[in-house]
């Protein structure tokens, strides 16, 4: 079901005036697009003129904000533009070919007015390869100040708007305003893009639902996403009204990024919670099916240009600055913290731990310096300046406790500090500290380890010999997403004052040898796992999550933001009831198969007994001469037999064909295949154990098999404990006659070579043999038991002894991948389909002695 929120799209992104802006005047080349395009509902006439964008490999990196700085002319009052050399964005070049043409697309940073807009766009696009996106000041205002940096990042930092003081609650005009933001993104990279050819790189939390505006646009857009900020836990991603709605925007990506595997599994884990989506691990790729689409998730922390930190290590100011640190500091330990203002970097806890550690040390008094260099403030809002006017007094504190007219233990810089000024204290200092209580990634230990390791001219700065060993030491928070590449620093809960202060003690007064050994440790992964490393690593992986776009056929389901692209192989489509009522009236001996949960009767139903509308339309199917129906279910033969009372000429395969019936009066049969079930006094006490240990599972006992039932527990444990189970069972019953099955939300113990398959097939020989050849199949069933029935009867009528090949129609309940060659989206339009072929029968009084043979008599 639609959220309230986004009944229409278009309605929402357009409402309320938000998107009442004209385009950018000029409008940028475009070029054909994809065959089986979604939908033109963007406004965008699809191009059909020759396009003047050349055949070069082409990246769009897109992001909230261009790698661009703009400053206004004093004397001209023309704007003037430069490359943000520092900016990620234009650093992930080097990851790329050197005949790659990589185009942005984002805002800038300063307001351009609207007669300005033209000639900037022009200029951007022509001198930096740069796309702006210029959102009115009011949209900006309520997109990055309000949804993004109020409500966004602060719960994404595991901060919840439990009251009015803490914590900006949902907003609904904010959100609506992300919305409007992203498709004005979406509208500018739908201008420049080729879809065949270009790949498109989304950054960040700004752009969550951008995919669903591309996607809905280009059904086989190449995209991959990149989330730099945490993600967090189910119990608190589940608190946003709107989590459905950014979930699935996400997943209309290709491949989405994560700096950690903790981010990642958070993520998955809200897929299973709320999508009820499965993934799995093959060949060590992470995979979400999605509609038939495979969503790859890459885990990779981001790194560090080398090349342009060596370059600042090397610059004149870089080593004047260095002997000044040196002579400043000279006879102290330098400890360095570098953060921006905010309430999740623990500046002011950091403190606290420098004052304990000079309590509790009292020998380390006028020897020990924490420079705190402070970025500004990326926010805004009563919660950064609380953080500043605590962090300000502590600082004050300190260094009236501790200091003195020569001495000051926290050195606050609070001002725009140039990047040759902070390279100087990186190169100086003899330990850093990151204590951010919540972080995603966080480079500065990586930049203080290059700048540790230093350069052939630092070396001279800082009056060393090139040969002398290196050394570095790192104080890191645990909560960081940099932490788990760093084995050699000292992870410390930031929290934890006290440890934090024994913490700074042990790096400061550590021997020689062992910081060799750290600082060594952490270079190599360090100038290893760099800025090209991951660019090209992510683009490789986007490269291959989209190899297979052209194999198969797509098409666009859902309104607004839950569309999404179903994407199968080309044989497979939906099943047309025009078309097969057309075969069902010209054929004359129809054998029908039906599963039972999930394909005429909901998964979802709390009762499991058939309704009356299904029991007409099976009566009404099983009166027609011409048809032979079979329930091919897991269930057993009591609570089939009760369900079905009604049903006379009905045929029931019980728990998988283990127990066959050809009509109410028939006498149950039983598969003689395995007759040994002394196994289950084996499988239940193990079953029992993960029963006691798993809460909301149960065990179903059946005569001929043991069922696990984890669909009331917790999704992750019960998929956990499920794996744990089949394993255990695997191995405990290694040389018995029984087969351990995984299905959706159980673990099935039943006898070896019993299947939904064989009882197929062995109907369908005794329609042959009893000469009965049927010329119309039909097979509908939506669970993985059911593939076993879909492949038998393709098999079984394909054999050369039938006189003719039948028409068959295997159809699974919803569109995934399947042996099936049809589909139907649910239970609904089962019992239609049903219905329309029930309608075209031509019932008459029958009887099955004729067609009925001895069940084990065929085996």
């Amino acid at each position: 079901m639609s959220s309230r929120s986004y009944a229409n799209l278009l309605d929402l992104a357009g409402g309320g005036g938000l998107l009442d802006i004209p385009h950018t005047p000029r409008t940028l080349p475009r070029v054909m697009t994809v065959p089986g395009i979604i939908s033109d509902m963007d406004g965008y006439g699809c191009n059909d003129g020759e396009s003047d964008i050349g055949c070069r490999e082409r990246k769009i990196i897109v992001a909230n904000t261009l790698p661009i700085q703009a400053k206004r002319d004093t004397e001209t009052g023309k704007w003037r533009f430069s490359f943000d050399e520092d900016s990620i964005l234009l650093q992930l070049k080097v990851g790329f070919s050197s005949d790659t043409e990589v185009i942005y697309v984002g805002s800038l940073k300063v307001d351009i007015d609207s007669s300005e807009q033209e000639e900037v766009s022009q200029r951007l696009l022509d001198d930096f390869n740069c796309v702006p996106t210029f959102l009115p000041h009011d949209l900006q205002e309520k997109f990055y100040l309000g949804f993004c940096k109020q409500q966004i990042w602060p719960l994404f930092h595991y901060m919840l708007p439990i009251c009015p003081d803490h914590g900006d609650r949902f907003d609904r005009v904010l959100w609506q305003a992300y919305v409007a933001a992203n498709k004005i993104f979406a509208d500018k990279v739908m201008e420049i893009i080729n879809p065949d050819e270009d790949f498109v790189w989304v950054h960040d939390y700004h752009l969550m639902v951008l995919p669903t505006f591309l996607r809905k646009r280009f059904n086989r857009v190449k995209l991959g996403f990149f989330l730099h900020s945490p993600f967090p836990s189910s119990e608190i991603y589940r608190t946003l009204p709107v989590r459905d709605e950014i979930l699935r925007g996400l997943l209309n990506s290709d491949l989405i990024g994560f700096h950690t595997f903790d981010y990642a599994r958070h993520f998955l884990s809200c897929c299973s919670r709320m999508l009820g989506l499965d993934y799995e691990s093959k060949r060590g790729h992470i995979g979400l099916d999605y509609f038939g689409r495979t969503i790859f998730i890459k885990i990779l922390p981001i790194g560090i240009h080398m090349g342009r930190l060596e370059s600042v290590l090397n610059l004149p100011c870089t080593a004047a600055k260095v002997k000044e640190v040196q002579e400043e500091f000279k006879g102290k330990k330098v400890i360095l913290g570098v953060d921006d203002m905010d309430i999740f970097k623990g500046i002011s806890l950091k403190f606290l731990a420098l004052e304990q550690l000079l309590q509790q040390k009292p020998e380390l008094q006028g020897k020990v310096v924490l420079v705190q260099i402070v970025n500004p403030a990326r926010g805004s809002g009563k919660d950064v300046q609380e953080a500043m006017k605590e962090t300000y007094l502590i600082a004050q504190r300190i260094n009236d406790i501790y200091g003195s007219n020569h001495y000051q233990p926290v050195i606050l810089i609070d001002r725009p500090v140039p990047r040759f000024e902070k390279t100087a204290y990186y190169a100086v200092a003899e330990c850093c500290i990151v204590n951010a209580v919540r972080d995603g990634m966080n480079l500065v230990p990586y930049k203080y380890v290059v700048c540790r390791q230093g350069t052939a001219k630092m070396d001279l700065a800082l009056g060393r010999r090139s040969d002398c060993p290196r050394s570095s030491m790192l104080v890191v928070s645990e909560f960081i997403g940099c932490s788990p590449s760093l084995s050699g620093a000292i992870r410390v809960n930031p929290w934890d004052v006290d440890a934090v202060a024994d913490a700074l003690y042990s790096a400061i007064t550590m021997c020689d040898s062992e910081k060799h050994l750290r600082h060594e440790k952490h270079y190599r992964y360090v100038s290893s796992h760099d800025m090209a490393y991951w660019a090209q690593s992510f683009m490789q992986d986007l490269e291959r999550a989209c190899k297979d776009h052209y194999t198969k056929r797509c098409w666009g389901i859902g309104l607004g933001l839950g569309f999404r692209v179903v994407s199968l192989s080309h044989g497979f489509r939906k099943l047309s009831i025009d078309h097969i009522v057309s075969a069902y009236k010209r054929t004359n001996k129809r054998a029908i198969f039906l599963d039972y949960d999930g394909t005429i009767v909901p998964e979802s139903s709390l009762n499991k007994a058939p309704s009356a509308s299904v029991i007409s339309v099976l009566n009404a199917l099983c009166n027609d001469t011409k048809n032979i129906v079979f329930i091919v279910s897991g269930r057993g033969r009591n609570s089939l037999s009760d369900w079905f009372a009604s049903c006379k000429m009905l045929g029931l395969a019980a728990e998988h064909g283990y127990f066959l019936r050809w009509s109410r009066d028939s006498e149950w049969e039983t598969s003689h295949l395995s007759v040994d079930l002394d196994w289950k006094n084996m499988v239940e006490p193990v079953m029992q154990s993960y029963t006691e240990a798993t809460d909301g599972s149960s065990i179903e006992v059946k005569e001929s098999a043991l069922v696990w039932h984890h669909l009331d527990a917790d999704p992750d444990f019960g998929s956990c404990q499920a794996k744990e189970l089949l394993d255990h069972l695997e191995s405990v019953l290694a040389n018995e006659p029984a087969a351990v099955k995984r299905g959706q939300h159980i673990v099935e113990v039943k006898p070896q070579g019993i299947n939904k398959g064989l009882a197929a097939e062995k109907i369908l020989s005794t329609m042959v043999n009893g000469g009965n050849s049927p010329d119309f199949v039909m097979c509908i069933g939506d669970d993985r038991s059911d593939e076993d029935m879909f492949e038998s009867i393709l098999r079984t009528v394909s054999c050369p002894s039938l006189p003719a090949a039948p028409e068959i129609f295997a159809c699974t309940v919803g569109s995934k991948p399947s042996k099936a060659k049809y589909y139907l989206d649910d239970t609904t339009d089962v019992i239609k389909l049903l219905q329309g072929l029930a309608t075209s029968s031509n019932p008459k009084p029958r009887h099955l002695a004729h067609f009925q043979v001895s069940f084990e008599s065929t085996v």
